[in-house]
């Protein structure tokens, strides 16, 4: 559903938007990359659709499939996300505990429930991940990692408000962090996404964790991949977007499966087949490297930074016509 901020104006000229976003990515990609040691590589647009490598979301999103007659039989899909791919490459690039890469991803997403202010068939980010110990497999140390990225984000605001005067975004380093669990039992009325507009409301900048289990509602608060993240170790970054008035996720992410989570999280999701696939047979069998990691939105960094009310407004993106003559109305410039 669309939502028009009452009196919402555009901060930057045309020239200044694009100028500003290129500042954005240019800044925060440097300050993640030494936030938490990262290198950066070449990613796949689309990956064959038998070896397992493509991210199924929430398990019902269709993959945009074609054929590639002079590469011989077999489908090919444009990427979900590389939340797999990584951590195949971490192994192939021969990356070693304490160090990772990180990637621009371009993915379509044709299955997108709504298109609104924050949601785009087009999806741009920073994926990234990391190689870790076993012991790094705890609460203590996703939340370190989590401070690191909330603090390049913040230092990036910085940055751009020093070098855009125009833009006045205050974005809080203090994270709080609780599971779904906890936040379903704080608001039990609400639904998943009103939770986290409450939540962001108490306390602006928050790290809500352990999503895709059920919960004793016998609901999950939100759709996660059984074969990527570990849902006792996962979370979303959210902060208050004041524009908006609303949670704003910018990122997804989490320590992934080792072969005992992937294991119990295959079976748990009805999704036993998939043992079948090269990826998963390597994983299930200790062949792939312990990770942490996650997406960052590009678009949705550059909104949240910039102040703006739509992601239009800093992509290139499809609307219907009715968002489009909503958003001419209201001053809101879609790209």
């Amino acid at each position: 559903m669309l939502t028009i901020p009452e009196g919402y104006q555009t901060v930057l000229s045309v020239y200044d938007t694009q100028r500003c976003i290129e500042f954005i990515k240019a800044r925060f990609q440097n300050n993640l990359k030494a936030a938490l040691n990262l290198k950066r590589v070449s990613a796949p647009l689309f990956v064959r659709a038998d070896t397992g490598l493509n991210d199924d979301l929430n398990g019902v999103e269709r993959p945009v499939t074609f054929d590639v007659p002079a590469a011989g039989e077999g489908e090919y899909q444009i990427v979900h996300s590389l939340a797999k791919w990584k951590r195949w490459a971490l192994r192939a690039y021969d990356f070693r505990e304490g160090n990772g890469l990180y990637t621009d991803m371009n993915a379509i997403r044709r299955d997108e429930a709504e298109l609104d202010n924050l949601h785009s068939v087009y999806v741009d980010q920073w994926d990234w991940e990391k190689v870790i110990t076993a012991a790094d497999r705890n609460l203590d140390y996703l939340k370190d990692v989590v401070r690191r990225i909330v603090s390049a984000i913040c230092m990036t605001c910085d940055e751009v408000r020093w070098e855009f005067p125009a833009i006045t975004t205050e974005l809080s380093r203090d994270v709080f962090f609780l599971t779904t669990q906890e936040l379903e039992d704080r608001y039990p009325d609400l639904t998943p996404s009103e939770r986290e507009n409450a939540i962001t409301r108490e306390h602006e900048t928050v790290f809500l964790m352990q999503i895709g289990k059920k919960l004793r509602s016998g609901k999950a608060h939100d759709g996660r991949a059984p074969d990527y993240d570990d849902w006792e170790l996962n979370g979303d970054i959210l902060f208050r977007n004041h524009v908006l008035d609303r949670a704003f996720e910018i990122s997804s992410m989490g320590i992934r499966v080792d072969p005992e989570s992937l294991d119990r999280q295959l079976t748990l999701a009805g999704c036993d087949h998939r043992r079948a696939f090269p990826y998963h047979k390597a994983l299930l069998n200790g062949e792939l490297p312990l990770t942490v990691g996650g997406g960052i939105g590009q678009s949705r960094l550059c909104m949240l930074l910039m102040g703006c009310a739509h992601i239009g407004e800093v992509q290139s993106g499809v609307w219907d016509d009715e968002t489009c003559a909503a958003c001419e109305a209201a001053g809101i410039r879609l790209l």
